[in-house]
C-alpha cells in the first residue's frame, strides 16, 4: 500500500513511476558511467521525449535533454559531490559513490526515498554526513525509511522505530521507548525470536 491504494505492479519501473524511489544494501551504480549520466538516468523516467524525438534530436527532445543535465548536476550539488561530475562512477570513493545512489534516487522525483543500509561501511565523518543529507532530505517534503543497522543513526535520525528480529518485529515506537524495550534490549544482549513449533 502506497498513498491508501495498492501498487498496481511489483515491476521496478512502475513503483518508481509513483512516487518510492530506493537505494540498494550493495552500491548498484552504473559503473562506467560518469557520476552525472548516473544521475540522469534517474531522471529519465520523468521525461516525455518520443524514441521519434531522440532520434531526430527535435526541439522538445534538445530542451529536455538540457533540463535533465541541469538537474542532474543539481543533484549531485546537492549530495555534495557536484566536483565529481565528470569522473567515472567506478573511481569515486565508496562514501561518495553512496552519495551517487541517492542522488540518482532522488533524480526520480520520489514522495517516499528508501534507504537500504546507507551507513554501512561508512567512517564516522562519512556516516555524520551522511545523517546531514538525510536530514535535508526530509526537510525539504520527501518520506524516508531508513533500513539500517547502525542504532545512533537509526535514534539521531528516525521519528518512528521498528526493531527487526530474525524477521520478527519485536518493537515499534517513538525511539526514545524502542531504547527502553525489554526485548529489545534482550535481543541485543542475545536472546531473541522465539518461534511456538
Amino acid at each position: 500500500m502506497f498513498k491508501g491504494a495498492a501498487l498496481p505492479s511489483a515491476k521496478p519501473h512502475l513503483v518508481v513511476a509513483q512516487g518510492i524511489a530506493r537505494t540498494f544494501q550493495n552500491i548498484r551504480l552504473f559503473r562506467e558511467l560518469t557520476a552525472l549520466e548516473n544521475v540522469m538516468c534517474g531522471h529519465h523516467l520523468r521525461t516525455t521525449a518520443s524514441v521519434f524525438g531522440i532520434l531526430v534530436q527535435n526541439r522538445h527532445t534538445r530542451e529536455e535533454e538540457r533540463l535533465t543535465t541541469e538537474r542532474a548536476y543539481e543533484l549531485l550539488k546537492y549530495v555534495g559531490i557536484e566536483r565529481f561530475a565528470t569522473a567515472t562512477a567506478k573511481n569515486l570513493s565508496y562514501g561518495d559513490q553512496r552519495r551517487l545512489e541517492i542522488a540518482r534516487a532522488l533524480a526520480t522525483e520520489p514522495q517516499l526515498l528508501a534507504l537500504d543500509e546507507p551507513a554501512a561501511g561508512m567512517n564516522a565523518t562519512e556516516t555524520a554526513q551522511l545523517k546531514l543529507l538525510i536530514e535535508q532530505i526530509r526537510r525539504d517534503g520527501i518520506t524516508v525509511l531508513l533500513i539500517e543497522h547502525d542504532v545512533k543513526l537509526v535514534m539521531g535520525l528516525c521519528d518512528r522505530v521498528a526493531v527487526l528480529d530474525f524477521g520478527c518485529k519485536i518493537a515499534e515506537d517513538i525511539p526514545a521507548v524502542v531504547q527502553t524495550n525489554e526485548a529489545v534490549i534482550n535481543a541485543y544482549l542475545g536472546g531473541g525470536c522465539r518461534h511456538e513449533h
